[in-house]
């Protein structure tokens, strides 16, 4: 448990500049004149820096000690946290940093979880699973009051000045607390470094991995455009955003553990069924009362992470053996993609929809509840098999 918790707390700090361009993104748009698409940019670039860097900086944790991968990528998002610190200007400069801070995430996010699994059993790897996703979850959520609360008081630079020193701390915590992998662990695969055709052909790997990828399009389209959707209505959009997604955390978890116990490809439909339905509805309740828009929006923020850790435990469970790096690589990098699409395209209907009607917002969180239908899809052509842990019942076991 400590190694579980040491690594969880490293993920967290990592996370705390996620979302920070997010949070300051009504600031942004109105002191540097952006348009919605400019913003949609600037958020997607961080997850096109991760798309880009992760086939290979993960595929070598099959190869390289992952924690060797760690500490130098958690050196690259403190340097560029700070960087967007003294540097940023405008729309280019911005571009420049959050895209080396998503290469920054590349190299911890899922190395982490690498070096993670590597020390833990078979028997528990599916909840450490669960724990790490959060972590991704918490620290996302915390860098929306901590963006606000620096934005406030020393000035926005201080925002992502912040969270970079708080990834060179994650690096630290990394260095002291967690052991190197051992030999074992890396079993190098007889293919070259960027060969996924084995991963593709891994029908239950891949099933959960499409799975990610429209997940990850909700969640990063909602987590982009949440304060910018409550700034219309509320007093402290920042504080309300990163209530919704903590509260939504524990959906994570406990969606693993009713994955392990009824079915993980049934319970991922279903969840994923429930987030399409509130994308078609979230939008057009900014016309409503106050609390009824709190109230979708904390909806959504439980499910948009109820399948979070079933998807990626069901990759990294379903992996074979000496492409356990490899299938990461891949659920990282189809899962970024979406990741990427998300907020940009998101803007992009905001845009072409008139901007800020009702109207427009209810297209924009809309398009999301389309892209979400195909994970039940991918489910239901694929049919992932259930992981070792999983422990449904005959007459709920899926096929």
């Amino acid at each position: 448990m400590g190694l579980i918790a040491a690594v969880c707390l490293a993920e967290v700090l990592t996370m705390l500049g996620f979302s920070t361009f997010a949070a300051l993104l009504p600031f942004f748009r109105e002191t540097w004149q952006l348009s919605n698409t400019d913003a949609g940019w600037i958020s997607a670039i961080f997850f096109a820096g991760y798309t880009l860097a992760v086939p290979i900086l993960v595929s070598l944790t099959d190869r390289v000690d992952p924690k060797r991968i760690y500490l130098l990528s958690a050196a690259l998002a403190g340097a560029a946290g700070l960087g967007f610190a003294v540097f940023a200007e405008g729309f280019w400069s911005a571009l420049l940093f959050r895209g080396l801070a998503g290469v920054g995430l590349a190299g911890t996010y899922m190395p982490g979880l690498k070096a993670l699994s590597d020390h833990v059993g078979t028997e528990h790897q599916s909840r450490a699973v669960a724990f790490y996703t959060s972590s991704f979850g918490i620290g996302a959520a915390l860098s929306f009051p901590l963006a606000g609360l620096l934005a406030e008081g020393p000035g926005w630079r201080w925002a992502f000045a912040g969270p970079g020193a708080a990834a060179v701390l994650a690096g630290l915590l990394v260095l002291l607390l967690v052991p190197r992998s051992a030999p074992h662990h890396l079993h190098a695969p007889d293919t070259a470094l960027l060969d996924f055709r084995p991963v593709l052909r891994n029908r239950s790997a891949l099933a959960y991995t499409l799975c990610y990828t429209v997940h990850n399009w909700e969640l990063f389209g909602f987590r982009s455009w949440i304060v910018a959707f409550l700034v219309l209505l509320l007093l402290d959009p920042t504080m309300i955003a990163a209530a919704v997604i903590l509260l939504g955390m524990p959906t994570s978890i406990l969606g693993n553990e009713l994955s392990m116990r009824f079915g993980r490809r049934r319970t991922v439909a279903l969840i994923m069924g429930a987030s399409a339905l509130l994308c078609f509805t979230i939008g057009f309740t900014a016309a409503l009362p106050y609390l009824v828009v709190v109230l979708f929006c904390v909806l959504q923020g439980f499910t948009v992470s109820g399948e979070s850790a079933s998807v990626t435990a069901g990759a990294l469970g379903s992996a074979a053996p000496g492409y356990r790096g490899a299938t990461m690589a891949m659920h990282s990098t189809l899962g970024f993609t979406g990741s990427f699409f998300g907020p940009l395209v998101f803007g992009l209907v905001l845009d072409l929809a008139g901007g800020q009607s009702v109207l427009a917002w209810g297209l924009a969180f809309g398009h999301m509840g389309l892209v979400m239908l195909g994970g039940p899809l991918a489910l239901a052509l694929l049919r992932p098999k259930p992981l070792p842990g999983d422990r449904a019942p005959a007459s709920v076991a899926e096929p």
